[in-house]
């Protein structure tokens, strides 16, 4: 990185406010190169302001490339007109240049075209004899190659916006992406937790005189999922708001709940009131952490919507896994013997709601599809034969996508 008082730092902060005064600099640099191998110093001062003619206008170049390429044409009218020969010529293959790398194909084609028959003009005027055909094609392929050079330069800065213009768009998704990760980890967390909180509060309301012991109970499990819930949050949205720095990192580096977790889950929705039994088959230490992830927030939506819409029903959780294959299933099945189970209201005081979240007008099942299209694989969810309830889940493992 260049200081903030170089030369060059200055040059290129105001080249970014106006190009004027970089082109200012070319054109300068252009007429004294070009002024000493002529005979600007030698002749008439009207020599010096055809000199200045033909290389000022580069100070725009930039802003107005068709009109600065014109005014220097004319001026090399002129000279050719009065017969004299100055290399600030050269002020023309720069016009050029500059018209092929920032104006339209049209446009483009009408200066080169321009270009070329006075680049005829010239070589008929002052080629030695016999060498027209030479003269005219060197003085062309200058003329070309000025060309070439200016369309090169338009190619390439169209491709370094496209690129530009690529890597914003990939931002963009990138930042889409994490937003719609972050609400459904916190649609499940906050869902999951809240529907728990709710059933232990109804329990505990509703025994807090026949039992004070579950009732109490209950309140300190209450209190347990609030402070796991606050912990996945801070987890979820990568920031712990713990006062002492090792609490915060440690919340953070704390590992996200996979297959491992799906045991305690179970029991917090028993604690809570629905009766869950839990068959995990097949290995997996194989399964990669986010695919562990994603198993965990399958089986918790389930589980939190067949304990806020399946008041007294069996749920039962069915993984299998392998390196390659992921299959998850949550069935609950109407048990009228669990509705007698320590910790369920009685019948009539349990509402059953409609299963919006797993019938895809929820975030519910939005948020699971998500989740499994992530992974190329298929979800099923719908009423079963017999009563009840089931989501099926197959992941692909082989290729995340």
């Amino acid at each position: 990185m260049k200081p903030a008082g170089h030369p060059a730092a200055h040059l290129a902060a105001l080249s970014r406010w106006s190009t004027v005064p970089a082109d200012a600099l070319l054109a300068v640099a252009l007429f004294l190169a070009t002024l000493g191998p002529g005979q600007v110093l030698a002749g008439s001062p009207w020599l010096l302001a055809l000199q200045t003619a033909l290389v000022a206008p580069l100070a725009w170049r930039r802003r107005a490339p068709m009109t600065v390429l014109g005014v220097i044409g004319l001026a090399a009218a002129v000279q050719w007109a009065l017969g004299v020969q100055l290399p600030a010529d050269a002020a023309l293959l720069v016009a050029l240049y500059t018209v092929a790398a920032r104006r339209p194909w049209r446009h483009t084609l009408l200066a080169a075209l321009v270009l070329q028959a006075g680049v005829l003009l010239a070589a008929a005027r002052w080629a030695p004899p016999g060498r027209f055909p030479f003269t005219a094609a060197a003085l062309s392929a200058m003329a070309a190659a000025a060309l070439m050079t200016g369309l090169w330069m338009r190619v390439r800065r169209a491709y370094v916006t496209s690129l530009e213009s690529d890597r914003e768009q990939r931002a963009r998704l990138a930042v889409a992406e994490e937003r719609a990760r972050m609400t459904r980890d916190m649609h499940d967390i906050v869902t999951h937790n809240l529907s728990v909180m709710v059933a232990l509060a109804d329990s505990a309301a509703y025994v807090r005189h026949s039992a004070p012991d579950r009732a109490a109970a209950a309140m300190e499990q209450i209190a347990a999922t609030g402070r796991q819930a606050l912990q996945d949050m801070r987890r979820s949205l990568g920031a712990g708001r713990a006062t002492s720095g090792e609490d915060r990192f440690g919340e953070i580096l704390q590992p996200a709940p996979g297959i491992a977790e799906i045991g305690p889950l179970a029991e917090r929705m028993r604690e809570a009131g629905l009766a869950t039994c839990v068959r995990v088959a097949g290995d997996s230490e194989a399964v990669p952490v986010a695919a562990q992830l994603t198993i965990y927030r399958l089986v918790q939506e389930a589980l939190t919507n067949t304990l806020r819409h399946a008041p007294g029903a069996r749920a039962d959780v069915r993984v299998e896994v392998s390196s390659r294959r992921a299959e998850v299933e949550v069935t609950d099945v109407r048990d009228p013997v669990v509705l007698g189970a320590p910790g369920f209201l009685d019948a009539e005081t349990r509402v059953s709601g409609p299963r919006s979240g797993l019938r895809g007008d929820g975030r519910g099942i939005a948020g699971m599809r998500e989740r499994v299209a992530a992974y190329g694989g298929t979800l099923d969810a719908g009423p079963v034969t017999g009563g009840g309830w089931r989501v099926l889940a197959v992941l692909d493992l082989g290729a995340p996508r």
